[in-house]
């Protein structure tokens, strides 16, 4: 089951660097051919014109595609903010109560986004909303992408909580306890 679900999270990381990396080639892509165009015209001739349409639209999508999807990996690594200050403070009943009790709210929090970008996913899809730049794309798709989102990072908390109430440290305690040990 370990494996699946660090395969499941490492999926999830890699379809997030993929919208990162799609969204710097269409903007490279469109500047790129605004300064071919200059350079046209400063040869005497007409330009090109090239654009990619919608390239703000598309670029919105891809980053909130980027920033749900890393969201599972990212708790799992240990690079969400935390505050330890309190946990420092007591001993380890009330840092292993601290982090249950934070994680459960996590999981409250993360399952409500996740329920309700659903249901505007499905909102989307039933009343056929569309974005209103130059190409129209069906907004269903892209919330479904954030609902997946969030969705796997419930999971990945849960996974955390699992983790945590068997005894064991979580996966980012590990990973801060880690660096932290690499820092000294």
């Amino acid at each position: 089951m370990r494996k699946a679900l660090d395969t499941l999270y490492a999926g999830a990381l890699a379809m997030a660097c993929l919208a990162m990396v799609a969204i710097a080639a269409l903007v490279l892509t469109q500047i790129l051919s605004r300064v071919l165009d200059r350079a046209i015209v400063l040869a005497g001739a007409a330009p090109l014109g090239f654009s990619i349409p919608s390239l703000s639209d598309f670029g919105g999508f891809l980053f909130v595609a980027a920033a749900t999807l890393a969201l599972p990996a990212t708790l799992r690594h240990g690079g969400h903010v935390r505050v330890t200050l309190l946990l420092q403070l007591g001993g380890k009943r009330l840092q292993r109560f601290l982090t249950l009790l934070v994680l459960l709210t996590a999981v409250c929090l993360a399952a409500f986004a996740a329920w309700h970008s659903g249901a505007q996913a499905f909102d989307s899809w039933r009343f056929n909303s569309v974005s209103f730049g130059m190409v129209r794309v069906p907004l269903w798709i892209p919330q479904s992408v954030m609902t997946v989102g969030f969705g796997l990072l419930v999971l990945a908390l849960i996974d955390e909580m699992i983790t945590a109430l068997r005894g064991k440290d979580p996966a980012f305690q590990r990973a801060e306890n880690t660096r932290s040990e690499e820092a000294q």
